[in-house]
Formats: structure tokens, C-alpha cells, sequence
């Protein structure tokens, strides 16, 4: 569809958002470069590894004679084995001659391989191995890169090999969709972007360039996730460009949860002389005139909760539940955890359940109604004594009870689990995980019992983090019952148990694991008794099986579980 525009008088295409000439119909006098060069639309071009620079200037003079910027970008699509060799060459005689071109790379098309199993792919580590090529000879020859060009979908599908999740050829048959070329899956795309984001970095010369160029102001549109700490970064960053150019900066980012990531906003506006003159609130989308608004910081506790509290919300929403299930144990763990969904979303959207045990104690039935009371949500009471019977019965001649395993004690967990997920059946509400960073670390928890769920909010807080975030919410209003924060933490699963009969001290705990995890710290080199760090450091390895079957979680921390921190489940150099 060509129409003629009635307020200039010139052509365009008006068919398709952006129209590019292939590699197979770039002939200097073909049909398709003379339909291309007589409409105004901005116009793309594929630069394969066999055109020379003779013909690509002349394509780049017909199609863009008054060498306006903006109007003509060149798609690269190499292949990884040879983008700097090839490319290198076409960038410096554009340069050279003084072209004005935007450059994108295509790394998909040139590292299309057939597999062993006969599926047509893409190995991720090509894709990329291409795109930091393109970066290296733009680097290299004092041009900018301008765009990137991936193929990819949301689903979960299995067309291109390798990325995080270690897609293998032997699993390209599980979820091969596509009806044309292999795409990546939501999983690599997201890792891609990271990577990606990474090569920018290190393009500092790309904010001089804009100013050498006449720009008066660096507009910053991001999507940087939340870590604690991360402020600081981003004003040391942003901080280095105004200093860099002299010109005053704006930083947006994205706000709102998405899977295990959270965007917290935080937006701000540098001077340039690189002082804060607007900074607009963190983890809420918000609009403000220019002036001086600073909205004050928040303290460490009030972000990681409201960081917890957006991941959640956005998780059940944006995915349709209905509301959210929680067995409420009368411990601090589901207790902030309640707390946490009834912020997200509503008292009225927050089915509680206890499930008491013989095991269970009078204390913790009557915190768990007095949280439930404070918070204004329906709480059910449903034992599971007939079932721990049951199951008594059913594995008598298989099970010995008085043998001191763990096999009864996790059958109440799983007990619990298994009418929480038949509740979530019948209602359409979504299980709510409650372990935390400590317990998922050491593995103290029960596959298929406390950890089902479809989402878990404090995933990523050690236990001294829940505690802190706790006592920082009830200071916002009182909402968990003192006993339940002051009270020693136990599971509750035989007579006169705790948390401390298997685990060191949840202080000593949590920073033996933040030296292990964050500070990723050589087991001898630990401040603490060698003995029970190297016990600390085997439990922390042995789980990993158990946390590649946990809920997604938000990420608060730069060593979050599955993202930042995934080891293999089988391996020999860490056998116990």
C-alpha cells in the first residue's frame, strides 16, 4: 500500500512499520532498492558478509542521496565466526566517506545451524558471541552501534540451544513451535538483555558523541532492576556522563514486578553540574513537574518490603489468580508473608489456613489467629491428624516410625502442601510459598510440602532480614503479634523442637551464607568456626537440587537464587 502524503506531496509505504531490503534483492539496479529509494519511509538494508564497500556505497547513495540521518540503517548479519573480519571494513569506508547510516546488528540470521537431531537452531552462545563482535568493531573504529535486532517469544519454547537453562539438542524436540526460524525463549532473551546491557557499559563515548553532536540533554530511559545498593550505582554512572559532557541528564526507569524481577523506579534529574534536582519516589509509578521535588530515601528495611511487596502484587495480578493462599504456621516467616500479600493485594484477596499437628502448640494457634485478626483475613483451621494417621497406616510394614528419620516429619509438611494445593484447585487463589534465603540455602525445607507454591515473597531475605522487615512494619501499624517475633523459630514436626537442633544461630547463619553467596568467599577464609562453616557450606551445596524445584521469588539481592546463583545438582567436586 503506497499513498501519497496530502500535506508534502511525497510517497510512502504505509504496509508495514519498518521496510528493509534483503540481502537476496539488493541489486543496485533491481526493483526492490528503486520501489525503495522513491518513498520517504525510514528504510533498512541488510549488510551480508559477501557485499564489498564499492557496492555498498552505492547502494547507500541511491537509497539516501541527501544523506539525511535517520533514514537508512544497515542490518549486519555476519555470523559470529566472522562479524569483526567482515564488518570492520564496511564501517570504516561508510566513516570514511561520510555517510550518515545507522548500524544495527542481526545476529540470528547468520548462525542458523541444523542440529544433530535434524531441528533447524540457534546457539545462543553464537548469537551472542556475534553481538559482542559488533560491539568490538564499532569500539574499535571509533563508530557507534545503533541497534540489535533478536527474534524471540514469551513462551517457554525450545528452538535455540544453550543460554542459562542449558538448552541441549536432545531437548529442541520438547517444545519446537515455531513454523519458520528458531526463536530464543522468554528465558535466553531476558539473559541476552543483561548481556547486552553489560556491552553498553563499556560504550562511555557514546554520551560525548551525542554532545559533539548538539544535544542539550541525556535522556536515560532504563529498565534496571532492583538490588540493594544499586542507587548508588546509578548516580555514580549517570554522575559520570554529565561530567563527561556538561550536560544535565534524566534517568527513567521501569517500575513493576516481572517474574523474579523487580523495578523500583527511583527516576531522577542530574544538573549539570551532576547535583539531584528531581527524584521521584521509589517502587510507584508517579508524574512530576520540573522544580525541585527530592523525595526523601528510604531506609534499608521500608525498600526491601516494598520491593517484596511490588514483586508479589504484579506476580498475581499481571498473571490472573484470583487471590492468594498462606498457611499461616503461627511462625515469623508465614506471618510476614501474609502481611506482605495483604499489602499486595488486599485482606479481602488473603485466604489463611492452619493446619495444626499434634505437634502444633497452643502458642502458635492462638498467634496465628491473632495475626489473622490484626490483618482482617479469613482464617481457616483445617488438622491434619487423619492424615498423619493415614499415612501412618498406609506405610507401617514399609517405614520404621522409630528409626529418628525425618520421613514423618516431612510427611506433615507435605500434608500441608497437598490441601493447600487442593484448596488453590478449588478456588483459583495461588499457594504462597514462606521459606526464606537461610532455609533455602541450607535446604530446610520439604520438596513438595512447605516449599510448593506459586510464588514465594521472601525468597530472597535471610532470616535476620524477615525479622528487620517485621519490626519495621509494625511500626507502621501493629499487624504480627510480639510473641510471634520474639518466640524461638521452630517447625513444629515432633515434641520440643527448633530451628537450632540442626542450625547454628540464624545471626551466625546468615553471614557465614552472605560470606558464601555475596561475598562468594573461600570456606577457610570465613571469620567464623571452620567446623561449622564447612558444615554451613555442605548443606548449601547438597540443596541445590532442592532449589531448582522452588517458586520464583523477587530478587532484592546481587546473589539471588536461580538467577545469580545456579551450580550444577550433579557434580564430583562437591560430594559429601
Amino acid at each position: 500500500m503506497t499513498r501519497v502524503d496530502s500535506t508534502t506531496g511525497d510517497w510512502y509505504d504505509t504496509s508495514a512499520h519498518f521496510l528493509w531490503i534483503g540481502a537476496r534483492t539488493q541489486q543496485t539496479d533491481g526493483a526492490q532498492i528503486e520501489f525503495a529509494r522513491g518513498i520517504n519511509n525510514p528504510i533498512g538494508m541488510k549488510v551480508p558478509p559477501e557485499l564489498d564497500a564499492d557496492t555498498l556505497i552505492k547502494l547507500i547513495d541511491k537509497l539516501n542521496p541527501e544523506n539525511e540521518a535517520g533514514r537508512l540503517s544497515l542490518i549486519a548479519r555476519m555470523g559470529a565466526g566472522q562479524v569483526e573480519e567482515k564488518l570492520s571494513p564496511l564501517v570504516r569506508r561508510v566513516k570514511e566517506e561520510g555517510r550518515n547510516v545507522v548500524w544495527i546488528c542481526d545476529p540470528m540470521h547468520g548462525n542458523i545451524e541444523k542440529s544433530a537431531s535434524g531441528y533447524k537452531t540457534r546457539n545462543f552462545k553464537n548469537i551472542l558471541g556475534e553481538v559482542r563482535g559488533f560491539f568490538n568493531v564499532h569500539r574499535n573504529e571509533g563508530t557507534h552501534p545503533g541497534g540489535v535486532h533478536f527474534e524471540m517469544t514469551g513462551e517457554n519454547v525450545t528452538e535455540c540451544v544453550g543460554g542459562a537453562d542449558d538448552i541441549t539438542d536432545e531437548d529442541l524436540s520438547n517444545r519446537y513451535h515455531t513454523a519458520c526460524d528458531p526463536r530464543l525463549n522468554a528465558n535466553q532473551a531476558l539473559e541476552l538483555a543483561f548481556l547486552v546491557a553489560d556491552e553498553l557499559k563499556t560504550l562511555n563515548d557514546v554520551s560525548k558523541h551525542l554532545a559533539d553532536k548538539g544535544a542539550e540533554i541525556l535522556i536515560v530511559a532504563n529498565a534496571s532492576p532492583f538490588e540493594v545498593e544499586k542507587e548508588g550505582r546509578r548516580l555514580h554512572e549517570t554522575q559520570k556522563r554529565v561530567q563527561e559532557t556538561g550536560l544535565p541528564l534524566i534517568y527513567v526507569n521501569q517500575v513493576g514486578g516481572q517474574d523474579d524481577l523487580v523495578f523500583d523506579g527511583n527516576s531522577f534529574a542530574l544538573d549539570k553540574k551532576g547535583n539531584i534536582t528531581q527524584q521521584l519516589p521509589a517502587f510507584e509509578e508517579s508524574v512530576i513537574s520540573f522544580g525541585n521535588t527530592i523525595t526523601p530515601p528510604l531506609s534499608l528495611e521500608e525498600k526491601l518490603y516494598k520491593a517484596v511487596t511490588l514483586g508479589l502484587k504484579d506476580y498475581v495480578q499481571k498473571n490472573g489468580f484470583n487471590g492468594i493462599l498462606i498457611g499461616l504456621s503461627g511462625g515469623i516467616d508465614s506471618a510476614l508473608s501474609a502481611v506482605i500479600a495483604v499489602d499486595a493485594i488486599g485482606a479481602e484477596n488473603v485466604h489463611c489456613v492452619m493446619m495444626p499437628s499434634p505437634y502444633t502448640s497452643q502458642d502458635s494457634l492462638d498467634d496465628a489467629a491473632e495475626c489473622a485478626k490484626f490483618l482482617n483475613v479469613k482464617l481457616d483451621t483445617i488438622p491434619i491428624s487423619d492424615g498423619m494417621t493415614a499415612l501412618d497406616t498406609m506405610l507401617e510394614n514399609h517405614a520404621d516410625k522409630s528409626s529418628g528419620s525425618t520421613t514423618f516429619e516431612n510427611i506433615q509438611s507435605r500434608l500441608r502442601g497437598m490441601a493447600l494445593m487442593a484448596l488453590s484447585n478449588e478456588s483459583g487463589k495461588m499457594v504462597l510459598s514462606t521459606g526464606n534465603k537461610s532455609e533455602m540455602a541450607v535446604g530446610y525445607a520439604t520438596l513438595y510440602g512447605d516449599m510448593c507454591g506459586g510464588y514465594n515473597a521472601i525468597k530472597d531475605l535471610y532470616k535476620g532480614q524477615v525479622y528487620a522487615l517485621s519490626k519495621w512494619r509494625n511500626t507502621q501499624g501493629l499487624v504480627i503479634p510480639e510473641r510471634i517475633i520474639t518466640k524461638a523459630p521452630s517447625a513444629e514436626l515432633k515434641p520440643d523442637q527448633t530451628d537450632q537442633d540442626t542450625l547454628p544461630p540464624y545471626d551466625i547463619l546468615d553471614d557465614i551464607l552472605e560470606c558464601l553467596i555475596e561475598k562468594e568467599m573461600a570456606v577457610e577464609d570465613v571469620p567464623h568456626d571452620q567446623e561449622t562453616v564447612l558444615k554451613v557450606f555442605k548443606m548449601l551445596n547438597n540443596a541445590e537440587y532442592k532449589r531448582y524445584q522452588a517458586a520464583p521469588g523477587a530478587k532484592v539481592s546481587a546473589k539471588a537464587f536461580g538467577r545469580d546463583r545456579r551450580y550444577p545438582m550433579t557434580n564430583g567436586y562437591l560430594r559429601f
